[in-house]
């Protein structure tokens, strides 16, 4: 089967994203006002389809500044197209992408057991350099 990198999504594709987004553990909770609220306000989008459906089976997303810093986000596969290096192939296009070739770090937040995959595209924790912060949005300030 041949895919093909997208960064923009038609409707279907928006309907695939939700869909993605039903089976991970960490955003099945996400609605679809919601992700197009999260697609109109992200740096880069990129998904990767089925050349000949159509059909989004991966997608990831940076937000950045295009000099200092990008994050990526949200890097998934759906469950039947993993172990055919589409994730590997998502993360290949955020690090060479033409917008992002002046960024200086990239960074992500994986779960421990994801590491070692981060780990063949350069990604480390700094010895330990750096915490993760987080503030839940919900509070009052």
């Amino acid at each position: 089967m041949s895919y093909e990198i997208i960064e923009q999504f038609n409707a279907a594709q928006i309907e695939d994203l939700c869909e993605l987004y039903k089976l991970a553990w960490w955003c099945h909770d996400r609605q679809p006002p919601d992700i197009n609220i999260m697609l109109k306000n992200s740096d880069i989008n990129l998904g990767i389809c089925e050349k000949q459906s159509g059909k989004l089976v991966g997608f990831t997303r940076v937000l950045t500044d295009y000099i200092y810093r990008a994050t990526i986000w949200d890097l998934m596969v759906a469950s039947n197209y993993q172990k055919q290096g589409l994730g590997s192939q998502l993360m290949n296009e955020v690090l060479n992408h033409s917008q992002l070739k002046n960024v200086r770090i990239f960074m992500l937040i994986c779960l421990p057991e994801m590491i070692p995959y981060y780990e063949k595209f350069w990604f480390d924790d700094h010895d330990g350099k750096y915490k993760l912060m987080i503030c839940d949005g919900t509070v009052s300030y």
